[in-house]
């Protein structure tokens, strides 16, 4: 977590009137001011509601903002139309129209009376016909405060206030019914944990761990979405844990939980899991001003292919031979079923299938050319790897951790030296593949690939060879294949 963040975290109020005082600044705006009027003018109700009301209550004001109203979709779309620069009706079937107005999203939505069936997430849509019914069909009481404009009257007939002011996430009704309802809902509330920093109410918390196998009656779309924001959060760790504790990570990341049975025998004072957490907080002490997804998931499932290797070797050593290559085809594999794009899962893998590399290095010297093959084989992973590999040094022994330190700044240093004189990002052979097929006196074929891989090796080999040397090399190589 940066500076920034701390100091974001730390902003939590400590009294109801430091509370209403922090939200009564949000509420001066005067886009709420002119929303509320607009909306009373014609006959309706109008509140801001939701995240918008909880991130007020902290003294943050969010980019979009939620309403509900007692007007019906046709009824809020004709009365935000003179207000709006755009606007757009796609969530109407569900009750939400949207405006953007004064450079800000707004959406609102319609009173809600849902009913669910327990067989899917999927909830029959009813429309609700006063302000409290909808607060009781949210997910947790801190969300379920509504300020009533233009007013700015504050509805809390579920203590949301004093549970924010408390740091506790507890349901509106019975926790059980609720998760029955949604079970979406226990992700959310190991995501506000992570983002919040609160605790979770007992009766929640038994809640979420009785009913953990029903997460996978969600898409698992929707499941990635609260991850990714968990994963993003200042402290995923906290959520993380509790996804594990409560069993829901044994459906959304089994990989995960399955490393808490594994001893590490590079850090004999910590079992992998609570390794890889320790590497995941490392990892974000390095990551700079913005969280990086790509680093925090490659962090946190470096190891996963750790119980899947584990062998006991004569004398009681545990080994994971090859954990780096096993982990690398898990996490491809959780990753798509968790249906992320390609730009997460492929350099997520490539970070794990590299992230063993270094450790050679400060058991013997790396010639010029296994630190050219280090950067050409991170490519544009380089920086990542750097993070990854410097937070997985873990181990108490000060020494050691001396010394792991003190061999990859060597590492850092010569890569940075060799870049200067031969720009490593750029390295390739000096012949492409259209001066191979001239000296050679060959069509495109799987022989050009083996000879740009000839040269290309040479060149890390070797450093720059120039177009003479390299065409006499070429020249060569091509007539012990011939021969």
């Amino acid at each position: 977590m940066n500076e920034n963040q701390q100091a974001e975290s730390q902003q939590q109020p400590k009294s109801i009137v430091e509370a209403m005082g922090a939200m009564h600044r949000v509420l001066d705006s005067p886009t709420l001011l002119k929303l509320g009027r607009a909306f009373d003018k014609a006959g309706f109700e109008l509140s801001l509601v939701g995240g918008s009301v909880r991130d007020a209550l902290l003294g943050h004001q969010g980019v979009d903002l939620d309403f509900t109203t007692s007007a019906s979709p046709d009824e809020a779309l004709a009365v935000l139309k003179p207000l709006a620069t755009a606007h757009w009706d796609i969530g109407r079937a569900f009750g939400t129209v949207g405006a953007r107005i004064d450079g800000q999203q707004v959406e609102v939505t319609t009173y809600r009376a849902d009913s669910y069936d327990h067989q899917t997430r999927k909830p029959t849509v009813e429309f609700g016909d006063n302000l409290e019914d909808d607060l009781k069909r949210r997910d947790f009481t801190v969300n379920a405060i509504a300020v009533r404009l233009p007013a700015r009257a504050v509805v809390d007939p579920f203590g949301g206030v004093s549970d924010l002011l408390a740091g506790v996430l507890r349901t509106p009704g019975p926790a059980a019914v609720s998760f029955a309802d949604d079970p979406l809902r226990i992700m959310r509330l190991a995501r506000f944990v992570a983002q919040l920093g609160f605790t979770v109410d007992p009766e929640a918390y038994d809640a979420a761990a009785e009913r953990s196998a029903t997460i996978t009656m969600i898409s698992a779309e929707r499941v990635r979405d609260e991850l990714v924001k968990l994963m993003l959060s200042d402290d995923p760790i906290s959520g993380l844990r509790l996804l594990v504790d409560t069993g829901v990570a044994d459906h959304v990341l089994p990989e995960l939980p399955a490393l808490r049975l594994e001893t590490d025998e590079h850090h004999h004072h910590k079992d992998v899991y609570e390794h890889s957490l320790t590497v995941l907080r490392q990892a974000m002490d390095l990551e700079g001003d913005q969280p990086d997804l790509v680093l925090r998931i490659a962090a946190l499932l470096h190891d996963i292919g750790k119980p899947a290797t584990r062998r006991l070797e004569p004398g009681g050593v545990v080994t994971f031979h090859n954990h780096d290559l096993v982990g690398a085809r898990l996490a491809t594999k959780r990753l798509k079923a968790l249906r992320f794009e390609k730009d997460v899962i492929k350099p997520v893998a490539r970070l794990i299938e590299l992230h063993m590399r270094f450790f050679g290095y400060g058991e013997q010297e790396w010639s010029d050319a296994a630190v050219r093959r280090y950067v050409r084989d991170a490519g544009p992973l380089l920086q990542r790897l750097h993070c990854l590999t410097r937070a997985d040094m873990t181990t108490r022994n000060q020494r050691k951790a001396a010394r792991l330190r003190a061999a990859y700044d060597e590492l850092e240093w010569r890569i940075e030296y060799l870049n200067e004189q031969e720009e490593l990002a750029a390295v390739r052979p000096e012949l492409d593949g259209q001066q191979i097929m001239s000296v050679l006196g060959v069509e495109p074929g799987p022989v050009v690939g083996k000879a740009y891989k000839f040269l290309l090796d040479l060149r890390l080999d070797e450093g720059p060879l120039g177009l003479e040397e390299a065409t006499k090399r070429l020249q060569a190589w091509w007539a012990e294949q011939q021969g």
